[in-house]
């Protein structure tokens, strides 16, 4: 059964500008599909035409009847007096008309009324109030708050007084609540730490519904769709497979357009020059070598038709760095910071040495932001020292960004702030895609992913040896996260972070500051060593300071159990396992040619996508296998 049906829609905000061109796809029942795309390529444009707040100027959306629809960006708007506990009984109402009536019908069967019709609706309406969880509601809500961190005194707190975050998570525990058919998730983890990122991941496991998500991170794209959709230039692009398999596709497809590009314009050039051969002929008066060359130009601009793959250019730009001399970095002793009653931690000792890369991670409110503050000098500790080496020189990315004079444009906030030429202003700006008249707007014009990409542009002109990252990839899209990190991974320096992306994390963290309870768990080690060792307990009592990292226990070697036969069989064996892959291999070249042919056939694309997934895991199989007796023939051989 189809949930989403979309189909040849078009909508432009400015004329001749079509934000969407022809879009169309479709999302079946229990679907998990990822929407991706550049930053204003009209994703959320698409989410707010699917729940009616938007009309297309073309084309058809049909969602099933019967099925109920939830966007997680769109935040309806309650009385000034409801707390965030009404907003979270809102989805309840039914349940609790239920209860209404029951309670009703039971007071008039104590006032003696006893008819067949009543206790007949009784029986049905408490039947409906069970099934329908209506004496689980407390219960339902204590888990779901919980996961997504939503504890009893916010619960208690004014809905317009939350900020935008908050207002977001209590809106999300609302639809989950309502257990909606369909959920649209509009960049869900941007206001999520990691823990209630990874009980969302679990809850959509487990969720019987659609999904259909915008997201940029990584991570949870992974981890939750099971098919992409690409907006690209108002069209539809599918891969049937998580983030992983669309990154790995995409570029695979790009190269393929692309040799198919170049050998056209060779074929191009070829043609060309034969028919510029054959025109000099026909001048000698031979009219069927004329039509020769015209043919022969006609077929030319046939194949023109073909237009060379486009591929967004990379930022090539790099931190500039310091010179480093000496051991430490940064030492902290016995530090300490409170808010009111409210302690932050205590007793915060560290050390860092020259060359290490530090994820600072926790959960929100736990005081992470503060601890790079008091780091930077814009926050006092209540008690402790800390030092930094003498040739340390830092640079910070702020999580809000503020600029001096956001009246002026960017290339007079260059000017000013690194004294350079207009020119090498424009240069630089143009290196983080600033280009044309985008440089004239004032810093104030920018959203919050354009002034952190400014902001760099100006950091990167530092000599820095330490760089301090606070939530770097917030409010980017994939290609602006996957320019800072190419950044990131040339810097040489010192690197301390807070972040909740997990591929961000994943790629550079050597070393893992978690801040809790008022104590920070000092571990070294990846991201996954450290997830790794705290699901083994590990973790358990060793909050102190310094604490060394727990590594995986190399597996005990087993002895392989002998072939029978010798190598001969083994050989054999080999043989046969190279002509199933090549086999293998074969039909998967058949199955990509037809996979080609059907771009434009929706329904035919899924069936031969399923194929080809089905042939990749055989493919992997066979690989294993090969591999497999191939080693045990070399060992065999000695």
């Amino acid at each position: 059964m189809i949930d989403i049906s979309v189909s040849g829609v078009v909508k432009e905000f400015e004329v001749g500008k079509k934000i969407l061109d022809g879009l169309t796809f479709q999302v079946d029942t229990g679907e998990r599909v990822g929407l991706l795309g550049p930053n204003g390529c009209g994703k959320t444009t698409l989410l707010r035409i699917l729940t009616g707040v938007v009309h297309p100027d073309e084309g058809d959306v049909v969602i099933a009847p019967g099925r109920r629809v939830g966007l997680i960006s769109q935040i309806p708007v309650y009385p000034a007096d409801c707390t965030v506990e009404d907003v979270l009984d809102t989805a309840f109402e039914p349940l609790h008309r239920l209860e209404e009536e029951l309670s009703q019908l039971s007071q008039r069967m104590a006032d003696g009324e006893s008819d067949s019709a009543l206790l007949s609706r009784y029986d049905r309406l408490s039947a409906a109030f069970q099934s329908g969880g209506g004496y689980e509601t407390d219960t339902s809500k204590n888990k779901v708050c919980n996961g997504l961190s939503i504890p009893p005194a916010m619960r208690e707190r004014l809905f317009d007084k939350l900020s935008g975050g908050e207002k977001t998570r209590v809106n999300l525990a609302r639809l989950i609540l309502e257990d909606t058919d369909i959920l649209l998730l509009d960049e869900p983890t941007n206001h999520l730490d990691l823990r209630a990122t990874e009980w969302l991941e679990e809850y959509l496991e487990k969720f019987k519904g659609t999904v259909l998500a915008v997201s940029h991170d990584r991570y949870f794209l992974d981890k939750v769709v099971r098919r992409v959709v690409e907006i690209q230039e108002g069209r539809a692009e599918f891969y049937s497979g998580n983030y992983s398999f669309y990154a790995v596709e995409k570029e695979r497809r790009y190269e393929e357009k692309l040799r198919q590009y170049e050998k056209e314009q060779a074929k191009i050039q070829q043609l060309e020059k034969a028919a510029e051969q054959l025109r000099i002929w026909a001048y000698s008066g031979n009219d069927k070598i004329f039509k020769r060359a015209q043919s022969m130009e006609k077929r030319i601009e046939r194949i023109r038709q073909t237009d060379k793959p486009k591929k967004d250019r990379k930022m090539s730009v790099r931190f500039g760095e310091r010179e480093f001399r000496g051991d430490e970095v940064l030492s902290i002793k016995g530090l300490e910071k409170s808010f009111g009653e409210r302690k932050l931690f205590a007793d915060v000792n560290l050390e860092v040495e020259g060359g290490e890369r530090i994820a600072l991670l926790g959960d929100n409110g736990t005081g992470k932001s503060t601890l790079i503050k008091i780091l930077m000098g814009e926050e006092e500790p209540d008690a402790g020292k800390l030092r930094k080496g003498p040739t340390v020189k830092v640079g910070y990315l702020p999580q809000i960004i503020h600029f001096d004079h956001p009246e002026r444009n960017l290339v007079d906030t260059m000017l000013y702030d690194l004294d350079c030429t207009a020119q090498t202003a424009r240069d630089r700006l143009a290196a983080f895609k600033f280009r044309g008249e985008d440089v004239f707007k004032p810093v104030s014009a920018l959203s919050g992913g354009e002034q952190s990409r400014l902001r760099l542009c100006m950091l990167m002109d530092s000599k820095i040896n330490l760089l301090i990252l606070d939530e770097p990839t917030n409010h980017l899209d994939i290609q602006s996260r996957e320019w800072i990190e190419e950044a990131v991974e040339e810097y040489e320096g010192n690197l301390l972070f807070v972040s909740h992306d997990r591929y961000f994390i994943d790629r550079f963290a050597t070393r893992i500051w978690m801040l809790e309870d008022g104590k920070i768990t000092d571990f070294k080690g990846t991201y996954q060593e450290y997830q790794a060792a705290r699901e083994r307990g590990k973790l358990a009592g060793r909050d102190g300071p310094g604490a060394p990292s727990v590594k995986n226990a190399p597996p005990e070697k087993k002895d392989k159990p002998k072939r029978p036969g010798g190598t001969k069989n083994l050989e054999k064996e080999v043989n046969a396992a190279e002509r199933a892959v090549a086999a293998a291999e074969e039909r998967m070249y058949d199955l990509e040619q037809a996979i080609q042919e059907a771009s434009a056939d929706y329904l035919k694309l899924q069936e031969l996508y399923q194929q080809r997934e089905a042939l990749e895991d055989e493919l992997a199989h066979l690989y294993t296998v090969w591999e497999g007796l191939a080693a045990d023939l070399e060992e065999a051989r000695g």
